[in-house]
């Protein structure tokens, strides 16, 4: 299919900054789509001018509508680099489309930085919410952030303050490549700065001594969360968390969430990992929202109500857990929503819950086994074992 629609990344120096070949493609379009500031630097061009529309879903049937006529994007920088080209591309057969990247703002700033792309992890929490980086806060990392406005900034120094990162260098660019470029630096403990909406931040992570440690391998300790007591101990976390294998996207039900200790581990280990989790009291829905904020999980969405009725209508997993209330109703539910290659996981403390998995496992197989945490504690001046409660967890892969 003959490409129709050319989506244009463009930076601050506007027209001049483009390849001869993108700047004839702008300069013959019929019509433009874009934000106010793209139209700004390619006010020179004649052209019929669209604004992109909230909510932006509206604007695919605008773009479709375009078809026949020279119909140019304008977007920031690389259009598929957490940018609008790679939402277009899945509504439109990129076969259809011609894009056209321009230096990215990551690249801009990593070059004003000195740093390597390679050693730096890049996000965006344009639009998206902002307590998403702080899974990404780790001693000597370097972090490179499209921001979502004036106040962002600020607001990550103060993530990073009460993470005992206080230290960390701060520098906010915006109008990277144009006349109007601007350079705040300062570190997260006294950030006072006022600076542009339209920024790109880089922080530079400095730990003290008594910084909280947030690994995103999964196994955080259980003081990090708000819980009644009844939660998935740390080192048996650990290990459901192995056998659930967070991938990058992947989808989790979290069946009997609790205080979403599980989901927040599951949604840390991978980028872009998602979780439902599924618990019928408010006031665990309340701790397990309150942690996923708190621990750079934001995107987790709580269901209230039992399984396995709650199950109905939900988007196909990629893996589920079952923490509690397992029974034969809830694991065929479970089992029958869940995607080809997907992986469940359900532990039992009780007799009774033991007692449904081991029928469950002689029927479907899988993996049980029994998981046993000593942990060493005070006994008068002294030190002995005290014991968690034994863990039986049944474990499989749809085939």
């Amino acid at each position: 299919m003959t490409p129709w629609l050319h989506i244009v990344g463009i930076g601050e120096d506007g027209l001049a900054g483009l390849t001869p070949a993108t700047r004839a493609v702008v300069e013959a379009a019929d019509v433009i789509v874009g934000g106010d500031r793209h139209h700004d630097l390619s006010g020179a061009v004649k052209a019929e001018r669209i604004a992109w529309p909230s909510p932006f879903d509206a604007m695919i049937d605008t773009i479709r509508s375009l078809k026949g006529r020279r119909a140019v994007i304008l977007v920031t920088g690389d259009p598929l680099w957490f940018s609008v080209g790679a939402r277009i591309g899945r509504a439109i057969d990129p076969s259809e489309i011609t894009y056209h990247p321009q230096l990215s703002a990551f690249q801009l700033a990593a070059a004003r930085m000195g740093w390597s792309l390679a050693d730096v992890e890049t996000l965006t929490v344009h639009g998206r919410p902002v307590e998403q980086m702080i899974a990404f806060i780790q001693p000597d990392a370097r972090l490179l952030i499209l921001t979502t406005g004036e106040d962002t900034p600020a607001r990550i120094a103060a993530f990073l303050a009460e993470r005992g990162f206080g230290a960390s260098k701060m520098t906010v660019l915006a109008a990277m490549g144009g006349e109007r470029e601007q350079r705040f630096d300062g570190v997260a403990e006294s950030w006072s700065h006022q600076v542009p909406a339209f920024n790109t931040l880089a922080v530079e992570c400095i730990a003290a001594p008594d910084a909280a440690l947030l690994p995103r391998v999964p196994g955080l300790s259980d003081d990090l969360f708000r819980h009644d007591g009844t939660m998935t101990k740390q080192e048996i976390r650990a290990a459901t968390l192995a056998k659930l294998m967070p991938m990058r996207g992947a989808l989790l039900w979290d069946i009997g969430t609790g205080c979403g200790s599980v989901a927040v581990e599951w949604m840390r280990a991978a980028r872009y990992a998602r979780a439902i989790g599924i618990e019928p009291r408010a006031d665990r829905r309340e701790m397990a929202a309150a942690n996923a904020l708190a621990l750079g999980a934001p995107r987790l969405e709580l269901i209230a109500g039992d399984a396995p009725e709650a199950l109905t209508g939900l988007e196909a997993p990629d893996a589920i857990f079952i923490g509690g209330g397992m029974s034969s109703a809830v694991f065929q539910a479970a089992w029958a929503a869940l995607k080809p290659l997907g992986r469940l996981v359900a532990n039992a403390v009780t007799l009774e819950s033991e007692a449904e998995l081991i029928a469950l496992h002689k029927e479907h197989g899988g993996q049980l086994v029994k998981l046993q945490v000593n942990r060493a504690e005070p006994v008068g001046s002294l030190t002995g074992w005290r014991p968690l409660m034994p863990v039986t967890q049944w474990s499989l892969v749809k085939r």
